[in-house]
């Protein structure tokens, strides 16, 4: 069946969504193996991928490296793989000598993604199996670009000479995750032939944008009109009952600077903080949409005044929410993974997006955190 075909048929959505942070999309990856485990019996048997059931797959930065393999229907343990094997070389911090080397020969992500997805694999490839969104920030423009895969997508035609579809795969993948001081950002040639199209772009890591988390913003593009522009009646419909959002966090650490000194608020703690500060509480405020317009089923307590809004709450009255929704995640700080049961691993070692040293405990994490999963959480879908 083509993506034309699938994205077409009537019926129920299912869309995923998968939030950035670094090597800590192993923690993700584990909740998205258990995700993986529990519906093999009751979709699809051993060949069973997730590209199977959802219909549209998210990510930024880690998550769109994740949601990217998902969609051309990589087995869960097969991206767990490329993490465990490749982590070190993709998420260590590049220093300067490094960097400036980069400028001249392929960097170690790059080399990687063009081994895992293709170097020749287009973003408008067959071998998309789903609908795929990769969020990354366009510092040309200075613009947070969500960039979709859907044909009907004004910017997906191949009659303009600046088609989207055309980009190779692993570029779009590479910008989503070039965090500044990973890697140097991703140049990318819109080129058409004439002077108004070819134009150059730079691109950095998504999670610096209102998107590290994804998941509202793939709903919006799933059912906004605008977004399928060459057919705004294929768009989505929603109802609890016609669309379900399943949301995978990479670790939150609301404490990391418990303790924190007035004196130590200088420019340059500013400069390194304040971004952490902005993905975070844009996180928050996408899982709180999601929550609000959404059916919550499942998802940890936003704050002490919030709670978890789990159930029909809100202000769309019973009845009239647009969507189903759950959200899985973890706190990485010490009282978080206490009431994991997990008292010996130490928050600094997993709180880092380059805790390389820590791959073992992300995954004890993860695996603590896809206890959560419930096959009722999907039951209707």
């Amino acid at each position: 069946m083509s993506l034309i075909e699938r994205i077409s048929q009537p019926g129920k959505k299912k869309l995923l969504a998968i939030d950035g942070g670094g090597i800590r999309g192993i923690l993700a990856l584990e909740i998205l193996q258990r995700i993986e485990d529990l519906l093999r019996p009751v979709v699809g048997g051993e060949s069973f991928r997730l590209a199977q059931y959802f219909d549209y797959i998210a990510g930024t930065s880690t998550g769109g490296i994740i949601a990217a393999g998902l969609s051309m229907g990589m087995s869960v343990r097969e991206i767990l793989d490329f993490y465990e094997t490749c982590g070190a070389q993709m998420f260590v911090r590049a220093n300067i000598l490094e960097r400036l080397r980069y400028k001249f020969e392929s960097e170690p992500l790059a080399v990687k993604l063009k081994e895992v997805f293709g170097s020749d694999t287009t973003f408008g490839s067959a071998k998309l199996q789903s609908l795929l969104l990769l969020v990354m920030r366009n510092a040309t423009t200075d613009s947070p670009w969500p960039l979709s895969n859907n044909p009907y997508g004004k910017y997906n035609d191949s009659a303009r000479p600046d088609d989207n579809s055309n980009f190779p795969l692993w570029q779009l993948v590479r910008a989503s995750t070039a965090a500044p001081t990973y890697f140097p950002p991703e140049v990318i040639v819109l080129s058409g032939g004439t002077n108004e199209t070819n134009r150059q772009f730079v691109f950095v890591d998504g999670g610096v944008t209102m998107y590290n988390n994804p998941a509202f913003q793939m709903f919006l593009m799933a059912t906004v009109g605008s977004y399928w522009a060459r057919k705004p009646a294929a768009r989505w419909r929603t109802g609890a009952d016609q669309m379900l959002i399943v949301s995978v966090g990479t670790g939150t650490s609301p404490d990391v600077r418990s303790g924190l000194d007035p004196d130590d608020m200088n420019l340059l703690f500013n400069a390194t903080t304040i971004p952490s500060a902005l993905m975070f509480a844009a996180s928050t405020e996408q899982d709180l949409l999601c929550r609000v317009f959404g059916e919550c089923r499942a998802g940890a307590s936003i704050d002490r005044e919030i709670g978890d809004l789990i159930g029909n709450v809100g202000p769309l009255e019973n009845g009239s929410k647009l969507f189903t929704y759950v959200r899985y995640n973890a706190e990485l700080t010490g009282a978080g993974l206490a009431a994991l049961g997990l008292t010996h691993v130490r928050p600094e070692t997993v709180q880092k997006m380059d805790a390389i040293d820590g791959v073992a405990e992300l995954h004890e994490v993860g695996k603590k955190a896809a206890g959560k999963v419930s096959r009722e959480h999907f039951a209707g879908f």
